[in-house]
């Protein structure tokens, strides 16, 4: 997508230094760094930190974090070994395990003295598969937006929820991909940020994206959805998943929940744009068999910005000794979401839809 005038992606194999280049997203929306990954640890450190995340685009850093494994010791063994290290870094996402279960099973069927070429081959399509499958969720995302302005004849209201754009992924995004298709196409639109505490991946990374696609965005506070909809400012929902069972029920992040129960009491249609990477077709109940992930406190507790002299500063907001319980996930029922949209195409979030994926 577009930074400064220039299209950049999220992620690239770096083949003058045999390295993976990232965006460290902690330094959004006040700087633009990109750093190196060179080994397995920097990798899962990456992961762990969100320097990199967004489902799809951690599934495509483990990728790439066994091509670097493999430099060091690519033994089968090893492998496998760096594998489960990887899939452990952050426990929710499916598209990681996926990624790393993809290539294991190949290396599994193909191994000789040069398999991190092979690797590196592998990682490499995930990525380029990666942006072909957003670009594709726009296009069919794009079909809603625009019957909604058919109807409507004004501006399309859409909330958002965290950050499911282009940083999300390699390029183009889930939920922001229909978003950017019928901005290119001139349709008028209107999109509400939701702030995402406590990580504010809504005013740092999707304000921020929004911004430099010349979109009109305005940002709220996280409990500004419900009453933005019942005074009717919102056409629809779009949010991403960070994983989505059988059943349909759609793990993303923390409040997205509430979001869909809101939509649902004001007749607002919610959708949620999942690559079929993100959905994982061995959890049939989403609501009690999905890990949800608990990480520091500390992201509660402390907000990182910018000081008046424009410093980066930490600043403690809760009373000292403070107990911060830190879910970064919840898990919206199939029943409040309107439709999926995959790369493929449209779907019902129920088993019979889901399943269908398997034979397009």
């Amino acid at each position: 997508m577009i930074v400064g005038g220039k299209n950049i992606t999220t992620i690239w194999y770096d083949s003058k230094n045999d390295d993976i280049k990232i965006i460290d997203q902690r330094f959004l929306p006040h700087e633009l760094k990109i750093v190196s990954l060179k080994n397995l640890e920097q990798t899962i450190f990456a992961i762990k930190e969100m320097q990199v995340r967004g489902a799809p685009l951690i599934g495509v850093t483990a990728a790439y974090g066994l091509y670097l494994a493999s430099k060091n010791d690519h033994s089968l063994e090893k492998l496998i070994q760096s594998g489960n290290l990887l899939k452990k870094a952050r426990p929710t996402a499916v598209n990681l395990s996926w990624a790393v279960d993809k290539i294991i099973f190949e290396i599994k069927k193909n191994y000789n003295k040069n398999i991190n070429k092979l690797i590196l081959k592998l990682a490499n399509k995930i990525r380029d598969d990666d942006i072909k499958s957003c670009s594709s969720i726009g296009e069919n995302g794009l079909i809603l937006i625009e019957d909604i302005y058919k109807r409507k004849k004004s501006t399309i209201n859409i909330l958002t929820h965290c950050n499911a754009g282009w940083l999300a992924a390699v390029d183009w995004g889930t939920a922001l991909s229909p978003i950017y298709k019928a901005n290119y196409k001139n349709i008028p639109m209107h999109i509400w940020v939701d702030e995402t505490r406590p990580r504010n991946q809504g005013f740092n990374l999707t304000a921020w994206e929004l911004i430099n696609e010349n979109i009109s965005n305005s940002l709220v506070v996280d409990n500004a959805g419900g009453h933005l909809m019942q005074k009717g400012l919102v056409d629809l929902c779009i949010t991403g998943t960070d994983r989505t069972a059988l059943n349909g029920d759609v793990c993303n992040k923390i409040g997205t929940y509430l979001k869909a129960l809101a939509a649902f009491d004001n007749s607002i249609p919610f959708y949620v744009a999942a690559p079929i990477s993100s959905i994982d077709f061995n959890i049939k109940d989403g609501l009690n068999e999905i890990p949800i992930e608990e990480r520091n406190s500390e992201e509660i507790s402390v907000v990182n910005g910018l000081t008046a002299d424009g410093k980066k500063n930490n600043v403690y907001i809760t009373p000292k000794n403070a107990v911060c319980k830190n879910y970064a996930f919840d898990v919206t029922p199939a029943k409040y979401i309107s439709k999926i949209i995959t790369e493929k195409k449209i779907i019902d979030a129920n088993v019979e839809s889901i399943l269908g994926l398997k034979n397009l």
